[in-house]
């Protein structure tokens, strides 16, 4: 597996030791979600990872940052808003 960053390969490694331990399920790397408002395709959001915790039937998203850009921030709200879903920067 190639990686956009050294800080993402290693925090792929971690959420293997989760998994293995059974903190987390159902890892995912980069999941994509089409962002549609009214009908309206807006745009795409690629996370890094997506997995479930342990007890919990709601996503994870994960994006592994070293600059957040203003199109990331964008983005982030857009996921808030269209899923529910807040994107955990690590």
């Amino acid at each position: 597996i190639r990686f956009a960053s050294k800080a993402e390969a290693r925090r792929y490694k971690e959420l293997l030791i989760l998994k293995a331990a059974g903190e987390i399920r159902g890892l995912t790397l980069q999941p994509r979600y089409p962002i549609v408002i009214n009908g309206i395709k807006v745009c795409s959001y690629y996370g890094d990872f997506e997995y479930f915790k342990k007890d919990s039937c709601f996503p994870t998203v994960e994006d592994v940052k070293g600059i957040r850009l203003p199109m990331f921030i964008l983005k982030k709200k857009l996921m808030a808003a269209a899923f529910g879903i807040e994107i955990t920067e690590v």
